[in-house]
């Protein structure tokens, strides 16, 4: 495209030669943001700015990160290591007033192209974030037709007022009376942020004089909505009506589930305490219930952590990379939290963790950050900032849900931070007495939990947080009792101090006598008691009642969590994910490593079967210090077997772990992920051969995840050849029916009960049998009762779920008969729906 005559006049002030005139070019309509950052390179290029192959590392940029600023701005910039192409500083304008779609739900109307030996484009930088403020005059630069007036904009130095009253509505709008008993909250507000994110329309919510972008999760969290607040949900671009209606679906559909957890949250706290009652009357310190069970031993208090963060400026670019990466990884590790989560305890528990990684995708925050960052903060410094500022807005809300949001913030701001700086980590292992002791804290992250030597904690108990904190999950998943929002009571006791924690009823009883120590010992020695008859049904085989024997196998992921999976009736470990080993860290765990994990899950397990399956990452696992080349679709890309086979490396270090685990004893079996063809399979078994005799190892089962349909289809030819399948039935369902199970608005589509997954199921089933082989299930619908169900009707033999599902299907398949679940599978064939499957569950057959 032909460069625009118009010229300008610099205005007074401006920081020398770097937006010069011809570097202004007004009314610009490339086709699309490859276009845009070309044309915005030629520019910089005519101007002697940059060398011409810096236009190719600018588009590299957008590969591996996100320029676009908000607002309507987007700042493409070269990469790190091209810096060198840079011959000297200069910004380079583009503006485009009809718009071009910079990332999904992103429209840039001015493209800021740098060029930065140093920081001298700091001064225009500063006034971009400070015009953010003005969103009319800036809204303004967008089709402004004076060249003068766009730099005048960018070199005035001028503090700029904020609006101090909102915008109206936008051009289509509904009117909505919050109907959530607990108001909007961080679970609901992520799926709305979901939704809005899914359109390139804007959408707003406005209460009253407040205005937030429906695309931002704090900005949504900071008006503060109640039941019974009124609200306008309005919309303006192309996709502005079909927008607002997915937003009123989106809004509405969130209501039932709302009430059902108020009307269930009601339910709980209406009911009896059935913890320990003293003897006699104790000092006691009230909190909330959080983690079930007694401890007796004296109190440790853990100091209060404080985060020092210095101010250390360094380069705008240099901080700018450093805060997405850490953005990303801590983005990586949540989702991996979450995904454990989910499996372990169920999606409730993993929400927060979800509702977590949003507010790292807060355009507002993240915003906030970079404008403290031109002006000349240090990126810890801004970031940190940035968080404390807007969480103290959370706290400050006259709504205890939304404010305890606030310690969520703080929490994913101190991973970030960590990222940023190592130094500025807190938490880690504590010094704790030898004696076995009940912990005190202000608060604990995840990772300070699972840091805790569990052998010296027998309880927590925290000043803050509540029951869905991250204390509360996890002490549920150690079994660990404990107590959330004690109080600053807590943090005052004396160390030592003996105490009762009664994580039942959520009290702390100090000082107790003799005699009631004894009472308390009795009291746990009768829920003992209590549990072991528990215990003992969940032990009992899932045989029919005509003598068909289902294998019920735990889906976990770390030796530590064997003891639940087993308490929970777990006969085996039908699949350790491996993937968490390289997720939660920053480089690849080695073979030493990796053995003594493979080894520890063998031993918690006493001889019982472990299916390990070797790492899958790609799709929507990704592991940054692997350095994996972006794709535009990873789920349709090098992930599972593709990615070990052409990583031999990985795959190698893997198998030799695993077969040095075997060598020492255990009914270890080796599965591999994604497999679509005959040739991966031979090539997979042909390395675990070399290597097992390489380590004079014994021969252990090697089977293979059905995951994609072609191995379905295909089920009988690759029967021949590996010893058993494993479906993954979250997966299978994606690829059937072409539905990305994590799309905001298809995922409640991607159903593992559709007639045509059923099929894929039985077709695998058949070409199995023909060769004597047996299948399992290791995906969502093998927790499920009716699903577990009709999967043993359909002849799968071995079923893995997380361990908290593990009662109720075996409790299921109890009480049934397998020729009515052959009856009920082949009526689930035959069905033309997966509403019409599911209308069939009545109970046990």
């Amino acid at each position: 495209m032909a460069p625009d005559t118009n010229t300008a006049i610099m205005p007074t002030g401006l920081p020398t030669d770097l937006l010069r005139p011809d570097l202004l070019r007004l009314n610009a309509s490339p086709a699309g943001k490859e276009e845009a950052i070309h044309e915005a390179a030629q520019l910089l290029i005519a101007a002697g700015c940059i060398d011409p192959a810096y236009a190719a590392s600018m588009l590299r940029r957008e590969a591996v990160a996100n320029t676009f600023l908000g607002h309507g701005v987007a700042i493409p910039h070269g990469m790190v290591e091209d810096r060198g192409m840079v011959r000297r500083s200069g910004i380079a304008v583009l503006q485009v007033p009809g718009g071009i779609e910079w990332n999904p739900g992103q429209t840039a109307h001015l493209v800021v192209a740098i060029a930065a030996q140093s920081d001298a484009h700091i001064a225009v930088l500063r006034r971009l974030t400070r015009l953010m403020q003005d969103e009319a005059r800036l809204t303004a630069l967008f089709t402004v037709t004076d060249p003068a007036a766009l730099a005048a904009a960018l070199g005035e130095d001028a503090p700029v007022t904020a609006p101090t009253t909102p915008g109206g509505d936008l051009a289509e709008r509904f009117d909505w009376v919050v109907d959530y008993p607990t108001g909007l909250h961080a679970r609901p507000a992520t799926a709305w942020v979901e939704t809005a994110r899914a359109s390139a329309a804007r959408i707003q919510v406005r209460h009253g004089d407040l205005v937030a972008d429906a695309k931002a999760l704090v900005a949504l969290l900071q008006l503060g909505l109640r039941a019974g607040d009124s609200v306008v949900v309005s919309a303006e671009g192309d996709d502005a009506v079909a927008a607002l209606a997915r937003m009123k679906a989106t809004i509405t559909r969130l209501t039932a589930r709302e009430k059902a957890d108020a009307a269930a949250a009601a339910q709980k706290a209406r009911a009896p305490a059935r913890g320990w009652t003293p003897p006699n009357p104790l000092p006691t310190v009230p909190g909330i219930a959080a983690s079930p069970g007694l401890a007796i031993g004296p109190v440790h208090v853990l100091p209060r952590a404080v985060v020092s963060v210095p101010d250390d400026p360094v380069p705008l670019i240099e901080g700018g990379d450093r805060l997405h990466e850490a953005l990303s990884l801590t983005r990586q590790n949540l989702k991996a939290l979450a995904d454990d989560t989910a499996r372990r305890l169920g999606p409730s528990e993993a929400a927060i963790f979800t509702a977590q990684a949003e507010i790292l995708n807060d355009t507002d925050l993240v915003t906030l950050a970079c404008q403290l960052m031109v002006e000349g903060h240090g990126v810890a410094w801004s970031w940190h900032q940035a968080v404390e500022r807007t969480a103290a807005g959370l706290a400050a809300l006259d709504n205890p849900v939304l404010a305890a949001r606030a310690a969520d913030l703080r929490d994913v701001g101190q991973r970030v931070l960590a990222r940023i700086d190592p130094a500025l980590r807190t938490g880690g292992a504590p010094d704790l007495p030898d004696t076995p002791c009940i912990l005190i804290a202000e608060d604990l992250s995840p990772s300070d939990t699972a840091a805790l030597d569990m052998a010296r904690v027998i309880g927590l108990a925290t000043a803050q947080g509540g029951p869905t904190s991250h204390t509360a999950i996890l002490a549920r998943t150690l079994g660990l009792p404990a107590m959330v929002a004690g109080g600053a009571a807590l943090m005052e006791l004396a160390n030592g101090t003996p105490a009762i924690l009664d994580g039942q009823s959520g009290r702390l009883h100090l000082s107790p006598a003799e005699a009631d120590t004894a009472d308390a010992r009795a009291w746990i020695a009768r829920e003992e008691a209590r549990k072991a008859e528990e215990e003992a049904r969940r032990g009992l085989p899932a045989r029919t009642r005509d003598g068909h024997e289902v294998e019920i196998g735990a889906n976990v992921n770390r030796p530590d969590q064997v003891a639940v999976a087993l308490s929970q009736g777990a006969e085996s470990v039908g699949l350790m994910r491996t993937e968490f080993l390289f997720l939660e860290r920053g480089d690849a765990p080695g073979e030493d490593e990796q053995y003594e994990t493979y080894r520890g899950m063998l031993t918690a397990l006493e001889g019982r079967p472990l299916i390990v399956r070797a790492l899958d990452i790609g799709g929507d696992k990704q592991v940054p210090h692997l350095q994996l080349p972006h794709e535009e679709n990873p789920f349709l890309g090098v992930r599972g077997a593709r990615l070990l086979l052409r990583k031999p490396e990985l795959l190698e270090t893997q198998l030799r772990a695993l077969y040095r685990a075997a060598k020492d004893g255990g009914a270890l079996s080796i599965m591999f992920p994604m497999i679509t063809a005959l040739g991966e399979v031979q090539a997979l078994r042909a390395a675990c051969e070399r290597i097992r005799a390489e380590l004079d190892a014994p021969t252990v089962p090697l089977g293979i995840m059905v995951e994609v349909p072609a191995a379905a289809i295909q089920a009988d030819v690759l029967a021949r050849h590996v010893d058993f399948f494993s479906i993954g039935t979250n997966d299978l369902t994606q690829y059937a029916l072409a539905i990305d199970r994590q799309h905001p608005e298809l995922a409640a589509e991607a159903d593992s009960l559709h007639p045509a997954v059923l099929r894929l199921i039985r077709l695998t089933v058949e070409g199995a049998e023909r060769h004597g082989r047996w299948v399992g299930v290791c995906g969502g619908i093998a927790g499920d009762p009716f699903g577990a169900a009709l999967l043993t009707g359909l002849g799968v033999r071995e079923l893995s779920m997380t361990p908290r599902d593990i009662p109720a299907v075996k409790d299921r398949l109890r009480g049934s008969d397998l020729s009515a679940l052959k009856e009920a599978a082949q009526r689930a064939l035959d069905c033309e729906t997966a509403d019409a499957v599911r209308a069939l569950d009545g109970g046990a057959a």
